[in-house]
C-alpha cells in the first residue's frame, strides 16, 4: 500500500502503538467514550429524566465504531462530532439525550485530553523511560572509566565515561518528571463557555458544579473558564516539554555520534547490521544517532508549532486548533521514532577502552591545570617561589608535545612542598578525573 508519510509506511512497526490513541479512529472512540458518559452522567445526576440498568451501561460502553458506518455520516452532515452524534442516537435508548447541554468542543476537548494523555502514559512515557534507564546503566557501568574531555572539541580535563553519561540521563530524567506531572484539562460549558442554553433551559440545575464533577470523573483536570474552546495551554505546555526532551537527546545523539567517530565507542556489527556502505564494505555507519537526529528536529519543529499556534483562538473561537491537533500523532511519532532509534543504537556498542587509554596517554597537557591550582594554593597558605603560575605553564604546554618527563622535572624545579609534589608526581591523565565517579550517585536522587 502506498503511503504519503513515512509514519504510515517506513516506520509504520515502530510508532504503531501510538496508532491505538492519537489516530483519526481513536479519536472517534475517545468522541463516543466522552458522549456516552456524558449521556449517562445527565441521567444518573437526575439532570434529566430516565434509568440505565447495569446491563445497559455496558452495553452503551461497548459501543463499537463502525468506521464505514462513521464515514458515510459523515459525508451527510460534513461535521465530525454531528457525526458522532447520529451514530449513536441510532444504537442509545433515550436518542434525545445524546449530544444534549454540550457543544462539539465540549466532546472534542475531552476526547483530545483523554486520547494524549494515554499516548503519553501508555506509549511515548514507557518507551522514554526505558532509554534514561538504559543510559543510567551505562552510567553506573562506566563510572570509573577515564575519558578524555573534549570542550570546544579541544583536548581538556579528563572526567568518565560513566558521568558524562549520567549528565544526559539527569537532564532527561528531569524532563520526563514533568512531563509526568502534567496536568490533562478539560471543560463542558457550551457555546461560548457560559452555560447559557443549560441554564435557559433548566436554571435549577447547579451546572458549574455537573461541570466540574463530568470532568474529573474522566480523570481530567477541570477548566472553569474558557470560551467555546479549552485555551489548549496545557497542551502547548506538554509539546513545550517533550521538544525540550528531544533537544537533549539530539545532543545526546550528536554526541553519541562524535564518541563513535573517536572510536571511543565500537560499534558491534551483527547488533547495527552488516551494510554500512553500498560500496565501501568496510563502514558500519552510525545510521541509528543520525537518523534520530532527524526524526527529533521533525518532532521538534511540529511540537513548537502546535505549541504557539494552540494557545491562540480569534475572539471566543476560530478553527485554527482543528487542523493544527490533527498533527499531534505525527510530532509523537517522530520523537517516538528517534527513541527506538536511539536505543537501538546504544544496544550495538561496546566501549572502546584502548582507544581511550591511548587518549589519556598522548595527552599529558591536561595536567597543567592541576599543577597550576596546586601552586596557587601553595602560594597563598605561604610557600614562595610559586608566581605567575598559569603564565609558566601555558609557556611549558600551549602550542607544543607535552611529554610526562617534561611535567614531571617542572613539577622537581618548583621547590614546592613535598606532600603537594608526591600528589601531583601520582597524578596522570587517567587518574585526573576529581569526582567524576563520585557524582554518577546522583541518578539515585
Amino acid at each position: 500500500m502506498s503511503t504519503l508519510s513515512p509514519l504510515d509506511g517506513r516506520y509504520a512497526s515502530a510508532v504503531s502503538p501510538l496508532v491505538d490513541y492519537l489516530s483519526e479512529d481513536a479519536l472517534n472512540r475517545a468522541r463516543v467514550t466522552v458522549e456516552v458518559e456524558w449521556y449517562i452522567y445527565l441521567v444518573d445526576a437526575g439532570i434529566l429524566p430516565g434509568e440505565f440498568s447495569p446491563d445497559e451501561r455496558e452495553k452503551m460502553r461497548g459501543i463499537v465504531v463502525d468506521t464505514a458506518e462513521l464515514s458515510e455520516i459523515e459525508a451527510e452532515t460534513r461535521h465530525d462530532v454531528k457525526a458522532v452524534e447520529y451514530y449513536l442516537r441510532r444504537r442509545v435508548t433515550y436518542p434525545d439525550i445524546v449530544h444534549i447541554f454540550c457543544t462539539s468542543e465540549d466532546i472534542n476537548n475531552l476526547a483530545y485530553a483523554l486520547t494524549i494523555r494515554d499516548a503519553v502514559h501508555r506509549v511515548w512515557l514507557p518507551a522514554a523511560k526505558n532509554l534514561v534507564g538504559e543510559i543510567t546503566e551505562l552510567a553506573y557501568e562506566q563510572r570509573d572509566q577515564p575519558m578524555l574531555s573534549r570542550t570546544h572539541g579541544q583536548t581538556a580535563t579528563p572526567t568518565t565515561l560513566g558521568k558524562e553519561m549520567a549528565v544526559f540521563a539527569w537532564r532527561l530524567g528531569r524532563q520526563l518528571d514533568r512531563i509526568a506531572t502534567t496536568q490533562y484539562l478539560g471543560k463542558i460549558n457550551g457555546a461560548t463557555g457560559t452555560y447559557g442554553a443549560h441554564v435557559a433551559a433548566l436554571p435549577d440545575v447547579d451546572w458549574i458544579t455537573h461541570s466540574r464533577l463530568f470532568v474529573e470523573s474522566l480523570g481530567l483536570t477541570w477548566n472553569p473558564l474558557t470560551t467555546q474552546i479549552e485555551s489548549h495551554d496545557w497542551q502547548a505546555e506538554l509539546y513545550s516539554d517533550i521538544a525540550r526532551f528531544n533537544r537533549i537527546l539530539h545532543n545526546f545523539a550528536t554526541d553519541m555520534w562524535t564518541y563513535i567517530s573517536l572510536d571511543y565507542f565500537h560499534q558491534n556489527l551483527a547488533a547495527q547490521g552488516s551494510t554500512g556502505s553500498s560500496t565501501m564494505p568496510h563502514k558500519v555507519n552510525p545510521i541509528r544517532f543520525e537518523n534520530a537526529e532527524a526524526n527529533l528536529e521533525i518532532s521538534c519543529a511540529l511540537f513548537d508549532v502546535l505549541a504557539a499556534t494552540l494557545v491562540t483562538s480569534r475572539m471566543q473561537r476560530d478553527l485554527t486548533d482543528s487542523s493544527t491537533q490533527r498533527n499531534i500523532g505525527v510530532a509523537f511519532g517522530h520523537s517516538l521514532l528517534a527513541i527506538d532509534n536511539v536505543t537501538r543504537g546504544l544496544a550495538g556498542l561496546d566501549v572502546g577502552t584502548e582507544t581511550l587509554a591511548r587518549d589519556l596517554d598522548n595527552a599529558w597537557e591536561v595536567l597543567g591545570e592541576p599543577i597550576q591550582q596546586a601552586m596557587r594554593a601553595a602560594s597563598i597558605n605561604g610557600a614562595t617561589g610559586m608566581d605567575n603560575p598559569y603564565e609558566r605553564l601555558k609557556d611549558l604546554t600551549r602550542g607544543q608535545k607535552v611529554t610526562e618527563g617534561m611535567l614531571r622535572d617542572f613539577i622537581a624545579s618548583l621547590g614546592i612542598p613535598a606532600e603537594i609534589e608526591a600528589r601531583l608526581r601520582e597524578l596522570t591523565p587517567a587518574t585526573y578525573t576529581g569526582l567524576a565517579s563520585k557524582l554518577v550517585d546522583y541518578l539515585g536522587e
